[in-house]
């Protein structure tokens, strides 16, 4: 029954409710909604991404010297990902500890990875001069030097957010996501209108680390907490560290080289196009913006992949099929592509003028192309991120020689926008084919057959863990 001003009552509203309250709390338990719900943490990290580029864009003069710094940057951030992406399958599984196991691991790796960082950052500062050559950003060595500090405390985040997917925490994940690019936004914008300039907002970097790095500790303890009021911790489990950091990084190797990959094909075209375009400042921090702006896609699927890795591992581990958890995350991603395309086709040079200013859209014709590229490098990413979750390694190699081949191709390109663009689309359709073309191919120890199970932790004598071959 209405209410008189023609609204639903409210009785009626509780009933709608509890009538498809059973359907609702399936769909939000779904794997659809863990998918979505993280890659809409993705979007909304990247949309601040974006609000940081475009103030960053305005404030500073030499706005290309802060998106090579970015690049150079995520360059060396693969190894946290890849330390992400190998704590988070380990973590469902159940090989890093569980409840204060899982958090005496933890510490043991925070307090080696702060020597490790402390030594990087003074070899970093002795360093700067040539790493801020080959950057392309001679007159900011101090920014060069914070790169690789920086990188090592991106790997202590990625650690505790893998932790985080490992123990089914999404929601904490995507605030962390979210977060990042917030604190990175307030924090790198205050430096650098305070006169710290290129250098000013390249701190907001490694401050965001810290200030998310607290966060997902906190989540972690909490869980930890719950855990251990539910009972949920195995009798007999062991409550100190499982093993080592150095133990884990050795296994990881295969991420790590993946996403060195990943890295190289998505970032390496703006430090090519800040050599291609010397000379021309204002035409290399156009492409530069054009590329940031064009790369949403990639975000989206990071964040789908967050979710993609630990159930892949999971359905395998079950024995199950596995290929419908790669469909659905790359359905996400052409859900998104689609209205974002369209955009980049038909409002390049509003977006980019409204967006960075009218001094930014002189690579505006090259907006589509580059968008159409970052997709397909989306979908190569998730490819990647399957095949490793499989613990599949043959197909580094097809990918690395299309990674290698894209800086010696830039650095021969066009010096026009458009055809320096076309020469990175050619190249990420060809990763995009071989990648899908790998990760599809029948395995039939991966398709309704449990792996095998072996003991590869000799550190554990008294009660040896085992991984999935």
């Amino acid at each position: 029954m209405s209410a008189p001003n023609g609204r639903s009552s409210p009785g009626r509203i509780a009933s709608l409710r509890l009538r498809y309250e059973p359907q609702l709390a399936s769909l939000r338990g779904s794997d659809t909604a863990k998918a979505a719900g993280l890659a809409l943490a993705m979007i909304a990290n990247n949309v601040i991404a974006l609000g940081s580029t475009v103030v960053f864009a305005r404030l500073l003069s030499d706005y290309a010297s802060l998106a090579a710094l970015i690049s150079y940057f995520l360059i060396l951030s693969v190894a946290g990902q890849a330390m992400q992406v190998a704590t988070a399958r380990e973590g469902v599984l159940g090989h890093l500890g569980v409840g204060a196991g899982l958090i005496a691991t933890l510490k043991r790796w925070m307090k080696g990875l702060v020597v490790f960082t402390a030594v990087l950052t003074v070899i970093s500062v002795l360093l700067r001069e040539p790493i801020a050559a080959a950057v392309g950003v001679k007159h900011d060595e101090w920014a060069a030097a914070i790169g690789i500090p920086a990188g090592c405390m991106w790997l202590g985040l990625s650690i505790l957010r893998g932790a985080l997917q490992g123990v089914g925490d999404y929601r904490g994940v995507g605030l962390s996501l979210v977060g990042e690019q917030g604190v990175r936004l307030i924090a790198g914008a205050a430096l650098a209108a305070t006169g710290l300039g290129v250098t000013g907002a390249y701190l907001g970097t490694p401050i965001s680390f810290i200030a998310m790095g607290a966060y997902c500790a906190v989540q972690l303890r909490r869980y930890a907490e719950r855990s251990a009021a539910a009972g949920e911790v195995p009798a007999g489990a062991p409550a100190q560290a499982v093993f080592g950091l150095w133990t884990h990084v050795k296994r990881a190797w295969a991420p790590i080289a993946g996403l060195i990959v990943i890295a190289v094909l998505q970032n390496i075209d703006i430090i090519a196009a800040k050599h291609r375009f010397n000379g021309t400042k204002d035409l290399a921090s156009s492409y530069a913006a054009t590329a940031v702006a064009a790369k949403v896609l990639i975000w989206v699927a990071i964040g789908a992949g967050f979710y993609l890795v630990p159930e892949v591992s999971r359905r395998r581990a079950a024995g199950e099929d596995t290929r419908p958890v790669l469909m659905v995350a790359l359905g996400i991603v052409a859900v998104c592509a689609v209205p974002v395309l369209l955009i980049f086709g038909f409002g390049a040079t509003p977006l980019l003028r409204a967006a960075f200013g009218s001094n930014r859209v002189l690579a505006a014709n090259s907006l589509l192309i580059l968008g159409i590229a970052f997709a397909a490098l989306a979908a190569t990413y998730l490819a990647m991120q399957y095949m490793l979750a499989l613990k599949r390694t043959w197909f580094l190699v097809a990918i690395g020689v299309v990674a290698v081949a894209e800086p010696i191709l830039l650095l021969q390109a066009s010096r026009e926008p458009k055809g320096f663009a076309t020469v990175v689309l050619v190249v990420q359709l060809v990763g995009a084919v071989v990648a899908f073309g790998l990760a599809l191919r029948r395995d039939r120890h991966t398709q309704t057959t449990p792996p095998p199970v072996i003991d590869s932790r000799p550190e554990q004598p008294a009660a040896p863990l085992e991984t999935v071959a």
